[in-house]
């Protein structure tokens, strides 16, 4: 029964999850090509989208939307610093893979909750109640998510894609594309990771650092450091209570 109220409570999640990462590719493909304009209707008449044609867009949005939810968020840095606790640690299987994707996605859902809010109460909303146009609704949701990702995005990174991209130097952060911020900010989020990560594997290496050197000094040397290091490893992970300390420092670095 918890299981169902859980799945019930977070299905409108799901699906405004689902809607701004097919938001989000809409605008970026626009930006990149210029302009998506179909003008035949179901009649062969100029000036509308047909409906088999937009049944074939949304069904090609909808395929590649989890891909963009997981670039386009703090998916990507959370996941990678869990993947390095875990190697820093030794266990082994131990968090299993579908915990530590679990905890990512939760962790995802907390850091995300005021973007994909600003995004349902600009855009979804008022698409539902006919208020504005699709194309309004994709400008406007496209907004909060740009601004997330310019707030954690590194310049250098911004202006290597930007150099890449051969197009005029930007004026203002509304002369970027899309397609440009979103592998910059992928790029800068993997180096802030990868940094974290460093730090998390210090105090790690130096438990078998000293473990092996103990055991070499005693003529232990058939036996193997890792049984020895890693019981020391999660007792000192336990003991500073190390989940909240990784938690907090992966959560509070997107504030």
């Amino acid at each position: 029964m918890r299981m169902i109220c859980l799945v019930r409570r977070h299905k409108g999640l799901a699906i405004v999850a689902v809607m701004v990462a097919a938001v989000l590719l809409y605008a970026s493909v626009c930006q990149a090509e210029g302009a998506l304009n179909i003008n035949f209707d179901a009649s062969g008449a100029k000036g509308k989208m047909s409906v088999p044609i937009r049944i074939i867009l949304l069904l090609t949005i909808l395929s590649l939307a989890p891909a963009v939810l997981i670039m386009v968020t703090s998916f990507t840095r959370i996941i990678v610093i869990l993947s390095f606790l875990k190697h820093a640690l030794g266990t082994g299987q131990m968090p299993p893979n579908q915990l530590m994707v679990g905890l990512a996605l939760f962790l995802t859902y907390f850091v995300m909750m005021p973007v994909w809010t600003d995004v349902n109460t600009q855009a979804l909303q008022p698409l539902s109640k006919g208020e504005i146009t699709e194309q309004e609704a994709f400008t406007k949701a496209v907004v909060p998510i740009r601004e997330f990702m310019f707030k954690h995005v590194r310049e250098k990174d911004l202006a290597m894609f930007v150099e890449m991209a051969n197009v005029p130097k930007p004026q203002s952060r509304n002369d970027i594309g899309t397609y440009i911020i979103i592998p910059a900010f992928i790029t800068s989020e993997l180096k802030t990771a990868f940094q974290i990560g460093f730090v998390l594997f210090l105090p790690f290496l130096v438990i078998d650092m000293a473990v092996a050197s103990v055991l070499m000094s005693m003529g232990m040397m058939m036996v193997p450091p890792v049984m020895v290091s890693l019981p020391l490893k999660v007792l000192l992970f336990v003991l500073v209570d190390g989940w909240r300390l990784v938690i907090q420092s992966a959560v509070l670095g997107f504030r």
